[in-house]
């Protein structure tokens, strides 16, 4: 027998209702996340539960792109969205794949700070961990990224400084060259207006 067709109505009990939220909206965010990556979309979801508690997910560094976006979008009018969606490819930063790290915090709060700790499986548990493995990894290989960056532009820096450096001691050597060429030649005055006294 197969399953029958849930009606989609309000849950009356209480507690029933509360079972089917935190299924459904599980169900939801982990949807969004899957079409966040098998498609490459921005995907934003936001949930208020009936308590008044926010729940969301971004598939880019902040909701508040999205959400700037989906304004821009409407401001504009159906007609110039194709333009837009080839602005945004353009203006993504290599690293929009990335959580901020207060958000995956709040994430992880929320996730073990509700009052259903007990609906958590051991499978959910180890999907959390392991995207905070994976948010850990991505955070250092940017951090690597940026240190060798910084290294590099120091030593481009150092190069120049090192060249600025041979040059001006080339014109010092030049300068001191000059000043021994004049002093000779003021010598040899001097010897050539001694020879003429005597004479």
């Amino acid at each position: 027998m197969g399953r029958r067709k849930l009606e989609i109505k309000r849950i009356e009990d209480k507690s029933a209702r509360q079972v089917t939220f935190t299924k459904r909206r599980k169900g939801l965010l982990k949807k969004a996340k899957e079409l966040s990556v098998l498609c490459d979309v921005d995907v934003g979801v936001i949930i208020f539960s009936s308590r008044g508690k926010l729940y969301h997910y971004c598939s880019t560094n902040s909701l508040t792109e999205i959400l700037q976006q989906y304004q821009n979008c409407v401001a504009m009018g159906p007609g110039a969205q194709t333009a837009v969606r080839g602005m945004q490819q353009e203006a993504k930063s290599k690293y929009t794949g990335l959580l901020k790290s207060g958000e995956l915090l709040q994430i992880v709060d929320r996730e073990l700070g509700e009052t259903c700790v007990n609906n958590l499986t051991v499978k959910d548990l180890v999907h959390l961990e392991k995207q905070l493995e994976d948010a850990l990894i991505q955070i250092r290989a940017t951090k690597t990224h940026l240190l060798l960056d910084s290294i590099s532009n120091l030593h481009e820096k150092e190069k120049m400084l090192a060249e600025e450096k041979r040059h001006l001691e080339e014109k010092i050597a030049g300068s001191k060259a000059d000043g021994r060429t004049n002093k000779m030649i003021m010598d040899l005055n001097v010897i050539a207006d001694s020879q003429m006294t005597e004479q």
